[in-house]
């Protein structure tokens, strides 16, 4: 029983039902087939598979072969070395332990400091028992909320007696809808009042005439100029944000007031804008946070215009839709409706609290029916559990920076000759598992919020970091929600990966780069960000050249050849993606630099490098397996 609820904890379903459910079923059905016996595939699941070419057929199983069991043994010798490697570089005795010392904090564990250097993840941990808080508040001031303004409520629209046709149903069921969705937009747009005024005080002031700003454009604008007018003002306003800081009062006020004299404009401004920039609540930089909310403000915008297109001509109806048992595609790609892209369900949405400050990102057609319908997939067992395992991954976390300082590491940037090629490896190994991490955390602690509040964002991250082998899959499994929101509104439009032959290669090479570049940029206006970004286009590049040499169909005789051949490439794969994130997120291209020479620089460190490809090839044939293993339980994943 044990074993299986350990399966269950860590299973795609309780990560997210969406790798479960084909994107285009009825969750409803789906979840209750799958609810039935959670160890075989649904109907559902199987039909998907049935449909796929006969290359994407899984092979037989691999677990119990001697390979494997090489596999296992090399796994089970080769981890906790690379855990004692970073231990023992961190401890006390160390020559270099001085050089870092400074940047560890007194940690809760007995007679260990903790690596709390890291500025990003530092503040979120800090702030944990507030959030905290705040999750269990929200959905109690929610209730009081039904309880006391609660007019023609939906829980009270019902059926009229007599009236058991179809169509009286559907209509009551609309209206019910309708008026469950007036009730919790009322709610979350007075709590976003609340939330971003005690988050960021007086700046409040200048979301909300952004918000505005955006919201006219969407409204006002010539139809054909909207999606470049949204880009234009939206992309500038992540720069503005940055080269401006946020736009200080005390800065506008100097600008707008007259000119005075000096003691006089001093005075000025220390009793109007300094005053105001002082009240600048729990976060007064609210620029950093605000790119987040510039997604949603696009998505309005682009969901608004491309709704035109449909007026008139109801797609529900059309189709014969059930509105209230809609797929995940369907909730995402059919539109509101029009009266739904008002200015009240506008501002509701891109400031809605459990997802304001990191996400995961939800579309507004998304959003606007998960709060007509509560989605199939929230139920109270599995939020329980998805919350059992947010607890275990922020332990985790916890103590690999009680006992792992790497991060302080390489911010102290010490002498790199007093470690080994493999200590320096696993120091850059381990700092990726620490970004990976600390970008988890929060995506996950929101998620919960808004699975708590009856809003079903997607998951974030969808697999470990050590199981990716592949930088296309790896782009869509990394801040999924944001690659969704990239595809559905820059990848696509630009024309996607449509084309066959050498040219619509290029044009796809060409749209990776401009999408990646906007991801640069949406992250942070930073050189080695726009490295990252360009890195990623071009180590996409083999990988595409690759599947071009060697195309899976023509290999399906040869399986276990072709699964060597794409282990050579996985390999290769996955050294480029480490540095390019190392490079974007970590070290920089200097601090690259240094770790490079420091592992290549010798003969000793030629023969680790080699030994760490021959452990990567091991690494990359179990995760092989565990895609064909999901394959043979019925789901095909993208990543």
């Amino acid at each position: 029983m044990w074993l299986q609820n350990l399966r269950q904890l860590f299973s795609l379903e309780t990560l997210d039902t969406r790798f479960v459910v084909p994107a285009t079923a009825p969750p409803k059905e789906a979840l209750e087939e799958l609810q039935l016996d959670p160890a075989k595939p649904s109907p559902v699941q199987n039909r998907q598979v049935q449909g796929n070419s006969v290359s994407e057929n899984p092979q037989p199983s691999r677990w119990n072969t001697p390979e494997f069991y090489f596999y296992y043994l090399v796994i089970v010798t080769a981890v906790p070395f690379m855990i004692k490697s970073v231990y023992d570089v961190s401890k006390d005795s160390h020559p270099n332990y001085e050089k870092f010392a400074p940047l560890l904090s007194d940690g809760w564990i007995p007679r260990r400091k903790v690596d709390d250097s890291d500025a990003q993840y530092s503040g979120f941990r800090q702030n944990i028992p507030y959030l905290f808080v705040v999750v269990l508040l929200h959905p109690i001031l929610r209730k009081a909320y039904d309880s006391f303004w609660r007019t023609g409520t939906y829980t009270q629209v019902r059926p009229s007696a007599g009236l058991g046709s179809q169509l009286t149903q559907g209509l009551t069921s609309t209206a019910a809808a309708d008026a469950r969705l007036d009730q919790r937009v009322s709610f979350d747009a007075r709590f976003a009042i609340l939330f971003i005024a005690a988050l960021h005080g007086f700046s409040a002031l200048k979301i909300m005439l952004i918000l505005y700003l955006n919201y006219s454009i969407a409204k006002k604008a010539p139809r054909p100029y909207v999606p470049a007018l949204t880009w234009i003002f939206n992309v500038g306003i992540l720069f503005a944000n940055e080269l401006c800081r946020g736009y200080s009062y005390a800065s506008i006020l100097s600008v707008v007031l007259p000119a005075a004299p000096v003691s006089e404009r001093e005075q000025s401004s220390t009793n109007l804008g300094t005053m105001l920039d002082t009240y600048g609540g729990l976060i007064p930089r609210w620029e950093v946070l605000f790119n987040f909310t510039v997604l949603r403000l696009m998505s309005f915008n682009l969901d608004y215009y491309w709704s035109l297109n449909s007026r008139g001509n109801s797609p529900i109806e059309k189709k014969q839709l059930d509105p209230s048992n809609l797929s995940e595609r369907d909730r995402v790609s059919i539109p509101a409706k029009p009266g739904d892209f008002s200015f009240r369900n506008y501002f509701a949405y891109a400031l809605y609290s459990p997802l304001y400050l990191a996400g995961p990102i939800v579309t507004f057609n998304d959003y606007i029916s998960q709060l007509r319908y509560r989605a199939h997939s929230i139920t109270t067992k599995r939020t329980f559990t998805y919350a059992i395992r947010f607890i275990i991954c922020l332990l985790t976390m916890e103590i690999m920076i009680h006992y792992m300082y790497m991060v302080a590491i390489f911010k102290a940037q010490p002498d790199w000759n007093q470690y080994t090629p493999f200590q320096l490896s696993m120091l850059g190994f381990f700092n990726l598992k620490h970004i990976w991490l600390k970008l988890l955390l929060p995506w996950r602690f929101f998620r919960l919020w808004a699975l708590l509040d009856g809003i079903d964002p997607p998951e974030n991250m969808v697999r470990c970091m050590s199981d990716n082998y592949s930088a296309m899959a790896f782009w869509r499994g990394w801040h999924r929600s944001f690659n969704r929101w990239v595809t559905r509104y820059l990848y696509i439009p630009l024309g996607g990966s449509h084309g066959n032959g050498f040219w619509g290669k290029a044009r796809s090479i060409f749209n990776y780069l401009v999408v990646f570049t906007f991801v640069a940029l949406w992250h942070d206006i930073q050189l080695r960000l726009l490295m990252w970004g360009w890195l990623i286009t071009v180590f996409v590049l083999p990988e595409v050249i690759g599947t071009l040499l060697f195309p899976r169909r023509k290999w399906k005789d040869h399986p276990n050849a072709y699964r060597v051949i794409c282990g050579i490439g996985a390999v290769g794969n996955i050294l480029m993606m480490m540095v390019a994130n190392l490079v974007g997120f970590a070290l920089g291209l200097e601090g690259l630099d240094g770790l490079v020479k420091g592992i290549m620089g010798n003969y000793s460190g030629l023969v680790f490098f080699w030994t760490a490809c021959a452990a990567l090839f091991v690494g990359v044939q179990v995760m092989f397996e565990v895609r064909e293993q999901e394959k043979r339980d019925g789901i095909k994943m993208k990543c």
